[in-house]
C-alpha cells in the first residue's frame, strides 16, 4: 500500500513539473511573472487544476499574443505552497494582454481567490541570456 501511494505522490508530481507548454520557442521568453500561493489541503486539487499548465489562467492567458507558458511548482517542504511563474515574450505583451482583458482577468481572479488562503507577487523578471559557447578560451603564450 505504501508502494502504490509513493508511486501515485511521484506521478502526480511529474504532472507539476512538465516543462511549460509551448506555443512559441521557450527560448523567446524574455520576461517571467512569478507569484507565490498557499493552500487549504482540501482546496489543493482544484488550485492545482486553475493554476497549472493547462489551467484555467493557462488557458485564458494563451488568448494573447507574446504567451510562452506557464508552470507550477509545488514546495517539497511546505506542499500547500506553490509558486507559479508566467512566461511571456516581453513586459509589453503582458501589459497589453491584461490591460485589453481586465474584466476577465478580474473574473478569473475573484473566482480562484476562494482557493488561497494567501497570494503574494513575488515580482517581475526579465530573463537575460547570455551565451557562452561562441568565447573561446584563451590561449596562453609559450615561452622560448
Amino acid at each position: 500500500m505504501i508502494l502504490k501511494s509513493l508511486k501515485l505522490k511521484i506521478a502526480h508530481e511529474k504532472v507539476l513539473t512538465k516543462p511549460i507548454r509551448q506555443r512559441r520557442d521557450s527560448r523567446d521568453a524574455r520576461f517571467v511573472i512569478i507569484w507565490e500561493f498557499h493552500v487549504t489541503p482540501r482546496k489543493r486539487h482544484a488550485f492545482e487544476l486553475a493554476y497549472g499548465p493547462d489551467g484555467e489562467w493557462a488557458m485564458f492567458f494563451q488568448t494573447g499574443k507574446g504567451y510562452i507558458g506557464t508552470e507550477l511548482i509545488c514546495d517539497s517542504n511546505q506542499p500547500d505552497r506553490y509558486i507559479t511563474l508566467d512566461h511571456w515574450k516581453s513586459r509589453k505583451h503582458y501589459e497589453i494582454f491584461k490591460r485589453q482583458n481586465r474584466k476577465m482577468y478580474e473574473i478569473i481572479d475573484e473566482k480562484c481567490e476562494t482557493l488561497t488562503t494567501k497570494e503574494v507577487e513575488i515580482g517581475m523578471f526579465f530573463r537575460r541570456i547570455v551565451s557562452t559557447a561562441s568565447r573561446k578560451p584563451k590561449r596562453k603564450l609559450r615561452k622560448g
